[in-house]
């Protein structure tokens, strides 16, 4: 081959390598410019809460509560009306994200409400509600619970709002979900109660915002409140989170307490009582592990009600239906912790075999005592 051949084809080599570069080149600029478009998206649009905030009570309501009186109420993380028995998911070792279409999540719906009317509780507690998310198919699933019991008083406290979660392939997208509690009394006042958030920036933007909603209901013939927390504490994180915020949780309950109020905390703890028997809940290596509350933490006279008979969760790792049930991962992380002025008269975990939720709904029957009697 001639040498101003050889120039030539050395040309035209150097040539494409220079054209492969700038092509890669520009590929990751544009990567990055996406990349920080989108963390300036999220930063733009993060649901960022106030450490206190007023939440509006909708609805009116006629019962009334005072000392000596019975009162039933039930506490349900709905799985955001998809994750009934088929559902598996993927931060619990599933492969699924969304995990039911929209007449799959009415039908769930449909079943959580016909069993909390069933019930028939004074104050219902429900977890994971959602009112306008991709991952439900934007069923409003609070405005058809508040349509279902219109004898009822309804708040909701956002602990999940994001307008679009990149993670993972597919993406969750558009996520608006909070905390709701039903009661027939009519209370006084509702407040968002920021707890301490568990991720730093940037996954911190694009992460739930947990929180307390509490409910205060006057207690006739007395100056005191009937305190309501609903609540749902952290999952997914190293464990520091969970501690951060029982720790804020328990300083509320006791300095109501200290005030003579009647005080109810109940919802999906993501964590195990101390007192439980934690062995028969031992978690299979590789899947999610929920912590532990010492019970111990708050002094004096309290109830911390887990039903050890049912299962109060089942692992997403596999869908329920068609599975073996005797070898499935349970868990016992749903439950109620009351103070000592109330009377504990009986609970119960529903077994109603994870149908329409991953969790099953805990009922307790309490009655308000008398000063006489504490």
């Amino acid at each position: 081959m001639a040498k101003h051949e050889k120039q030539e084809e050395q040309k035209k080599k150097g040539g494409f390598f220079r054209t492969l570069l700038k092509v890669i080149g520009w590929i990751l600029g544009i990567v990055v410019l996406l990349f920080v478009g989108l963390i300036g998206f999220l930063s733009a649009t993060e649901y960022k809460p106030a450490t206190q905030e007023d939440i509006a009570v909708e609805g009116e309501a006629t019962g009334t509560i005072k000392p000596g009186d019975d009162m039933k109420l039930m506490t349900w993380n709905i799985g955001y009306g998809a994750l009934g028995d088929n559902a598996d998911f993927f931060m619990d070792g599933g492969t699924s994200v969304y995990t039911a279409d929209e007449e799959r999540v009415n039908s769930n719906m449909a079943g959580i409400i016909e069993n909390i009317k069933a019930v028939d509780p004074d104050i219902a507690m429900l977890q994971e509600t959602d009112k306008d998310s991709d991952r439900s198919r934007h069923v409003n699933e609070y405005q058809m619970i508040q349509e279902a019991l219109p004898d009822r008083t309804s708040s909701f406290a956002n602990n999940f709002k994001v307008t679009f979660l990149p993670y993972p392939i597919p993406p969750i997208g558009k996520v608006d979900s909070g905390i709701a509690t039903f009661m027939k009394y009519q209370p006084t006042s509702a407040q968002r109660i920021q707890l301490p958030i568990s991720f730093k920036w940037p996954i911190r933007m694009a992460n739930l915002k947990r929180c307390l909603l509490i409910n205060r209901v006057p207690v006739e013939g007395t100056d005191k409140e009937l305190v309501v927390v609903n609540l749902h504490l952290e999952a997914y994180d190293s464990g520091d989170g969970k501690i951060a915020q029982t720790k804020r949780l328990v300083e509320i309950l006791k300095q109501e307490y200290d005030k003579g109020n009647y005080v109810i905390a109940g919802g999906d703890l993501n964590q195990i009582f101390s007192s439980e028997d934690i062995d028969t809940f031992e978690v299979e290596e590789g899947l999610w592990a929920p912590g532990v509350i010492g019970v111990t933490l708050l002094k004096g006279r309290w109830w911390f009600l887990m039903d050890e008979k049912v299962p109060s969760c089942r692992s997403l790792d596999k869908p329920y239906e068609g599975a073996d049930h005797d070898n499935f991962q349970y868990y016992l992380i749903d439950g109620f912790i009351i103070s000592g002025n109330m009377r504990v008269k009986d609970y119960e975990t529903m077994d109603l075999g994870f149908k329409n939720s991953d969790h099953n709904p805990v009922v307790v029957n309490l009655e308000l005592r008398k000063n006489s009697d504490q």
